[in-house]
């Protein structure tokens, strides 16, 4: 990007004085797009990312890692009328490699599986790249691995348990309430039985625990089952419906005397993670710049109770702050 400014120049003179305007012009160096690799693409979310960011501004698809559909384009895979003349691979390494030789900025983006989580972070940080991660069920001892390791290799990376902006902003409005409600229930839908409580539906009760307050009190007995499971330690019970063609929603339903509050958030199909995707993607790479560290968004495990407050605090105001 080229910088035009005027710059005046006075000539001395024994009558009067001479003016000259002179242009210059200032040359910066346009910030390269961020270089990205999709990992796990043969999935519906995988094939959107491609579409999301071959879309963004600022950004580039570098690659497309899968056990699958190897040699494929990956714009025709994803129906795109024009192939972006990008392969799919199952080498992620020789992805990466091209990627650091460049000497650009690049991200890594995992919707991989849980067992394969560890190795793609640290490969990636090995050829200089941060990592975005939304890997449902990742267990509590690869989320404190990736912690060590991405602090002692001073590289960024973002485990998300949502990419759902509308998620997180229901999450904070919840907390919110929850100081002022003493009754709450979170009732969640789903279009198949598995995995319930379901990753978000868990993440927002711990969120309401710990908070100092406890919820229910007039009915805080986990014996009858049709009153839903209790999640976590302060009476938050989360009810689960499933029926097949359901969108995929939550709510949290608080009450006070003489009134219901409730929130609501539902998905309709895998478009609405876009925008928390390239959101974590552009944080990323901030991160690595700024704090040298890995900020790990997952609050679905049972950690202490300090550091459940302080994954909270960066999940909603980091996200916050790039709305």
């Amino acid at each position: 990007m080229a910088t035009l400014y005027y710059a005046k120049t006075i000539i001395p003179s024994p009558c009067k004085k001479l003016y000259r305007k002179t242009i210059v012009a200032s040359v910066q160096p346009t910030p390269s797009a961020i270089k990205v690799v999709i990992n796990g693409i043969n999935k519906a979310i995988g094939k959107a990312a491609i579409l999301a960011v071959t879309r963004a501004r600022g950004m580039e698809l570098a690659g497309a890692i899968d056990s699958q559909l190897v040699g494929q384009d990956a714009g025709q895979i994803c129906g795109m009328e024009e192939p972006l003349e990008i392969p799919v691979l199952n080498d992620l390494t020789m992805v990466l490699g091209s990627i650091a030789q460049s000497r650009e900025t690049g991200v890594v983006v995992d919707f991989t599986e849980p067992s394969t989580v560890y190795d793609n972070v640290k490969q990636a940080a090995a050829f200089g790249l941060s990592s975005v991660v939304y890997v449902p069920k990742l267990e509590l001892g690869t989320v404190t691995a990736l912690s060590v390791f991405c602090e002692k290799a001073s590289m960024g990376c973002l485990i998300a348990p949502t990419l759902s902006i509308g998620s997180v902003l229901l999450q904070q409005a919840a907390i919110q309430a929850s100081f002022h409600y003493n009754n709450v229930e979170i009732v969640e839908s789903k279009s198949n039985p598995s995995e319930l409580p379901s990753q978000e539906a868990i993440q927002i009760a711990n969120n309401l625990s710990d908070l100092g307050q406890l919820y229910n009190r007039e009915d805080i007995s986990a014996d009858n089952p049709a009153r839903g499971q209790v999640v976590g330690e302060d009476g938050v019970r989360v009810h689960s419906l499933v029926l097949p063609g359901l969108p995929s929603g939550t709510s949290v339903h608080f009450s006070g005397p003489g009134e219901v509050y409730t929130l609501r958030h539902d998905i309709t199909n895998v478009q609405c993670l876009m925008p928390g995707l390239i959101l974590a993607i552009r944080k990323v790479v901030r991160l690595k710049v700024i704090n040298s560290q890995a900020i790990l968004f997952d609050l679905h495990f049972e950690m202490n109770k300090h550091n459940i407050l302080l994954l909270l605090q960066n999940l909603i105001y980091g996200l916050e702050k790039f709305l």
